[in-house]
């Protein structure tokens, strides 16, 4: 079953089965720590495919793993629902019923986010925590879709922003590790993807720019919403 992509979206996107779709209309410039051609590359399709428990939350052999390579079987999920194998491809155990959408533009600039959030697997950064013991996956996954044509350092510095405000709505939202400390900053497996388009350049996204300040706006109310619409238990196994 696929939801139809609001109106006011620019980007196309859709939710088929358990995968998140978008479809940026043309290979374009990504910037990401995706699983599955993760970095900087060209990619038309942005995935993000929701599974039973998280299957790179462990540090385990992939032998041991029941998803095996987790690159590899994205790739599958991208020809199951009509997607080119060159994408980027995401996981999440967050059911795709509470997906996030947002969207914001000023003076011709748009962006346009797709948020799951789940914090089961929350950490503070620099303390390192047993993913073993993590009573169940959770993983905050941030896309970021602009029609901006954002230089390399720009889209560096958009990832760097993004981080910046996941944390400030985790901290302001007093979300606890996984071991029950305070000031979880993010989870050990958060990824982010920042995808441009052909509007006007940009050399520069840090928070003193239009562009930064439009995208701290945007990731910080996705994750407050995605905090609100967390799961009480993810898929069980």
């Amino acid at each position: 079953m696929s939801r139809v992509t609001q109106r006011f979206f620019q980007t196309r996107f859709r939710v088929t089965g358990r995968t998140l779709v978008i479809d940026l209309g043309r290979s374009q410039q990504v910037l990401s720590s995706a699983p599955r051609r993760g970095g900087l590359v060209r990619a038309r399709y942005i995935l993000n495919h929701q599974v039973p428990a998280n299957p790179v939350a462990a540090p385990i052999p992939l032998e041991q793993c029941k998803w095996g390579d987790p690159a590899r079987y994205l790739g599958r999920i991208a020809v199951e629902v009509g997607a080119d194998r060159r994408c980027v491809a995401l996981m999440t155990a967050v059911p795709l019923k509470n997906l996030v959408t947002l969207r914001e533009e000023a003076d011709g600039l748009w962006v346009e986010g797709f948020w799951t959030v789940g914090v089961s697997n929350a950490v503070r950064v620099g303390e390192l925590s047993n993913l073993r013991q993590t009573p169940a996956p959770g993983t905050i996954n941030i896309i970021l879709v602009t029609n901006a044509r954002l230089a390399t350092s720009a889209m560096v510095g958009a990832v760097q922003v993004v981080t910046e405000a996941k944390t400030a709505a985790m901290l302001a939202a007093n979300v606890r590790t996984c071991t029950g400390r305070p000031g979880a900053t993010g989870t050990g497996t958060d990824a982010t993807v920042i995808a441009c388009g052909d509007g006007p350049f940009l050399r520069y996204s840090g928070t003193h720019t239009r562009i930064g300040a439009m995208i701290g706006r945007l990731v910080g109310q996705g994750v407050r919403d995605g905090l609100l619409r967390r799961p009480d238990s993810l898929i069980p196994n």
